[in-house]
């Protein structure tokens, strides 16, 4: 899934390969996906990106943007795999887009469960792309204390510090994946009611925020997902659906799975307490 982490990965390992090349074919999928989301109808692509040359490859959020000339976008959204192959590579039998570059290298596309794959040029209006742009990056410095304490004092008093993280597309780009280890690490449980958070505790959220995010950047990625080139990540998640059955690294009490907010949710008990002490 492409989250913060993976945009800036995939986005920076991208444009050391793509950018200066140029779309010389656009293949349709050749295994239509019901949850696979155009803009528009895909088989106007081709008359869209075909010879377009990629000048920069950025990521936003949970997109990732293949920026071309003549204002020409290729956008892929959270739930879309995009991996490279070399020139001389045989193509995969089943994908949802196929991008063939000029040196005979290609890019697939496929979707799992559910995602995007968009061409366009000018500006387009997806209101959640559009929040990726616009809105700041927890990586970025200005994403400071005053800037989060006025995002935390809009929120009503029953909303929960998962809903603060993950829902409503306040922060894009940070999922119910990296939203585990972020709690995790500032010793949050994600059902706490953020109205009763106190200072301390709302600082520690948000450098557990930004210290987790940046080192899942610098190790390449969680070692739950694939960057571009089809490698898992070095960050070792501690809170997912495969590390849950094992005891907490800090306490070595069990880890609890749960489901909530539409999504599951880890972790522990005496780490992470519910109740104020």
């Amino acid at each position: 899934m492409i989250e913060i982490p993976e945009s800036a990965i995939i986005s920076r390992q991208a444009a050391g390969v793509l950018t200066g090349r140029r779309i010389a074919e656009v293949i349709p999928a050749t295994s239509p996906h019901k949850f696979t989301w155009y803009n528009g109808d895909p088989a106007g692509y081709p008359e869209v990106l075909e010879g377009r040359s990629i000048e920069t490859v950025d990521g936003h959020g949970a997109f990732i943007d293949l920026v071309m000339d003549k204002d020409t976008h290729f956008l892929i959204s959270d739930g879309t795999i995009m991996r490279y192959g070399q020139a001389g590579e045989l193509h995969p039998v089943k994908h949802q887009q196929l991008l063939v570059l000029d040196d005979g290298s290609f890019l697939v596309f496929t979707v799992a469960m559910y995602g995007g794959i968009y061409a366009f040029q000018g500006e387009y209006d997806n209101p959640y792309y559009q929040g990726s742009i616009h809105k700041l990056n927890p990586l970025a410095e200005a994403f400071d204390e005053v800037y989060f304490e006025n995002m935390v004092r809009g929120l009503k008093k029953d909303v929960s510090a998962k809903a603060l993280l993950a829902t409503e597309q306040r922060i894009p780009g940070l999922g119910n994946g990296v939203v585990q280890d972020i709690l995790y690490n500032a010793g949050i449980h994600p059902r706490r009611k953020v109205s009763t958070l106190g200072d301390l505790e709302k600082s520690d959220l948000l450098y557990s925020m930004k210290g987790t995010l940046a080192n899942m950047v610098e190790l390449g990625g969680r070692d739950t997902e694939k960057d571009f080139f089809g490698n898992w990540g070095g960050y070792k998640v501690i809170l997912s659906k495969n590390t849950y059955k094992e005891p907490c690294p800090n306490c070595g009490h069990g880890i609890i799975r749960e489901a909530y907010l539409g999504g599951t949710v880890y972790y522990c008990p005496v780490c992470q307490p519910l109740e104020l002490k």
